[in-house]
């Protein structure tokens, strides 16, 4: 895809596909027989949507990044070079199930059918977003997402008790959530685990592994592995190539078919780096945090350049082709972003209105 010089991580500005990581692509494909199955079996048309997603997800975050660089807004919370956690994971859904998205896993929230342009609104603040300009977490029911909380963690008992819900009234749905390797440290993420397992509700759970809380490395606050937790709890779990969209859709395929059959919750945990910082006004702290060769190690996994290479290796599509879909997403995006940009001058939030819907009356 198109590269921006001012917005992309400096390791994916002149990004070329590595021939040996495409093989090593195509090798992550053939190592479960479960998963190859699914893989081999998609069409061509889930590749589009798979694509698309991807493209969407990136070219969502690199407007937030601009509008920041311009000074439109502030900061803005990004997933670059995670997108394939998400835009796999959220596919392995149909439409009736539900999703709690971390701010980071925006690709949920419009892969999910919400309009691009209400996930801008949310960061512009204004009366016609999501939250009536009260919050940047966005998310809408309507569409099977669950508004993300701040402290994500806390989002972890409620995804599974909305699964409970589903078990309880006998629905054949099911709910996901993801959460950081650094949330897996506060106690809601293990009373909510647990509820899960004991109570077998169909729940998928993704620890996205990223390395790096805030600024914290992982290795200053783990010391275990995140594989081990699903057997601890007594759940199914499984680990999967979070720069891998085909290998992140399969496994969570399998978790959320196992989900809905009654087989009770999954655990998967996504391998994966986060090409910033925890938001763009810390880029210059994750650079710091991390050694120069960690980032170039990640950056030639870009999880959207490697399967832009795959796809044209194997005769899916061709380049111009993809080119041809970049173009339609970007399409989407333009008029996203003027539609919302738009909103700052039509629907401002009002401040007088700031009390309502905070507090619950009584009847």
């Amino acid at each position: 895809m198109k590269r921006f010089p001012a917005f992309d991580p400096p390791e994916y500005v002149q990004w070329k596909a590595d021939p040996e990581l495409v093989d090593a692509f195509e090798a992550t494909i053939h190592q479960d027989a479960e998963r190859e199955s699914i893989i081999e079996g998609l069409t061509r048309a889930d590749h589009e949507r798979f694509y698309s997603g991807l493209v969407r997800n990136r070219l969502h975050d690199i407007t937030l990044k601009r509008w920041v660089k311009t000074g439109v807004i502030t900061k803005a919370w990004l997933g670059t070079g995670e997108e394939a956690v998400t835009i796999g994971s959220v596919h392995a859904l149909e439409p009736r199930d539900v999703v709690a998205p971390m701010i980071r896993n925006a690709g949920a929230c419009h892969e999910k059918g919400m309009p691009l342009a209400d996930l801008f609104r949310g960061y512009l603040a204004t009366e016609d977003s999501p939250t009536r300009g009260r919050d940047l977490h966005v998310g809408d029911l309507r569409h099977g997402i669950i508004t993300p909380i701040s402290h994500v963690a806390a989002v972890v008992p409620v995804t599974v008790g909305a699964a409970l819900g589903f078990k309880l009234r006998h629905e054949a749905r099911v709910a996901m959530t993801w959460v950081g390797d650094g949330s897996t440290k506060v106690g809601d993420f293990h009373e909510g685990a647990n509820m899960a397992a004991v109570m077998k509700v169909p729940v998928v759970l993704v620890i996205q592994n990223n390395g790096v809380a805030l600024g914290t490395r992982l290795e200053q606050n783990h010391a275990g592995r995140f594989e081990l937790y699903a057997p601890m709890y007594g759940m199914a779990g499984g680990t999967f190539d979070g720069n891998h969209i085909l290998d992140a859709y399969a496994a969570s395929l399998l978790a959320v078919r196992r989900a809905r059959e009654g087989r009770g919750p999954s655990l998967l945990v996504a391998e994966t780096f986060r090409m910033g910082g925890h938001a763009t006004h810390d880029e210059r702290e994750a650079r710091e945090t991390f050694p120069a060769h960690l980032f170039a190690y990640w950056g030639k996994r870009d999880p959207i350049g490697l399967y832009e290479a795959w796809l044209i290796r194997r005769g899916i599509y061709s380049a111009d082709e993809l080119a041809d879909l970049e173009a339609r997403v970007q399409a989407e995006i333009d008029a996203a972003e003027a539609d919302a940009l738009k909103s700052r001058h039509t629907h401002p939030a009002d401040p007088e209105r700031v009390a309502e819907g905070v507090y619950a009356e009584a009847g």
